[in-house]
């Protein structure tokens, strides 16, 4: 891998990880259209550690709070009672359904799942259902003719049941093409959650996912020798610079923006990539990945 591909894939990944719009995706496309070779599940993995690190400063204050009340309840009953501690236990049961299906599902992660096919299937069906949850939310929030505003869940609704199925929608983005904040922001609103509340839990909930799985691959990959670590360490540096921009942005903007624009995009995409294969200017199997 060159300096100049580490640079472009590093920006896309921290430009992309916290948009609805899969940061695997748009590596595995940039590498394509490029004439690149795939950059690979282990480049993914360890660049997402520079985007968590931004997710980590950013909430830094949010997650020391959660970190010292969910330590405390261990020895004091009182504190279990505690949002942030509660929350704490939550990001751990939500953490279960993909830390299970990515050491099951491993060989296919970094196989079949990564077929242009599959990508741009996700990316259609996923925008799709980001779209209707927008205006189910969208609904709810401005009421109607006849109805008036629903008032939507925050977090401190948040228990273990709605925990485990923000989980199970993160485990989706197992694919690439699905987005880890486009499936878990959109089951939050499918639930009845604020979109700031799910789009808050969804970065919460990446954290233990993503340092372990990027933990697990610099482990093997020291062993294995197959990543080209300077290239790597210095993509997953311009990852963490551009994300920590982007979520500065996307806070902001969630708040009272609609997904709309998100999902033209992904839908757009998911077609002139079908088509792209279908034509043959794109091979759907990645070539070997970049070493």
């Amino acid at each position: 891998m060159s300096w100049f591909e580490s640079l472009v894939l590093g920006l896309v990944q921290g430009l992309t990880e916290f948009l609805p719009v899969s940061s695997s995706a748009h590596l595995r496309l940039t590498a394509a259209f490029s004439g690149w070779k795939d950059p690979g599940a282990a480049f993914t993995a360890i660049t997402q550690i520079g985007t968590e690190a931004a997710v980590l400063i950013y909430f830094r204050k949010d997650i020391g709070r959660i970190i010292s009340s969910w330590f405390r309840s261990l020895f004091d009953k009182a504190m279990r009672h505690d949002h942030d501690a509660q929350m704490g236990w939550l990001v751990i049961v939500g953490s279960i359904p993909i830390g299970v299906l990515g050491v099951t599902l491993k060989d296919q992660i970094e196989g079949p799942f990564r077929d242009l096919r599959i990508t741009a299937t996700m990316l259609i069906v996923i925008g799709v259902v980001i779209g209707i949850a927008d205006r189910l939310a969208a609904r709810d929030e401005t009421g109607g003719r006849h109805r008036v505003p629903k008032q939507r869940k925050t977090l401190e609704n948040l228990g273990v049941k709605d925990g485990l199925i923000f989980g199970l929608c993160q485990a989706c983005a197992l694919i690439p093409g699905v987005s880890r904040s486009g499936a878990t922001i959109s089951g939050g609103l499918f639930m009845g959650y604020r979109r700031e509340a799910a789009a808050r839990y969804s970065f919460l909930l990446a954290i233990p996912a993503v340092l372990a799985s990027g933990a697990f691959e610099v482990k093997d990959s020291l062993g294995a020798g197959h990543v080209d670590w300077p290239p790597t360490l210095f993509a997953t540096v311009i990852a963490f610079v551009s994300g920590y921009a982007v979520i500065a942005w996307f806070m902001k903007w969630i708040s009272n923006k609609s997904f709309m624009p998100f999902v033209w995009y992904r839908i757009a995409l998911g077609v002139a990539i079908i088509a792209l294969v279908g034509a043959g200017v794109l091979s759907p199997h990645a070539a070997e990945s970049a070493g």
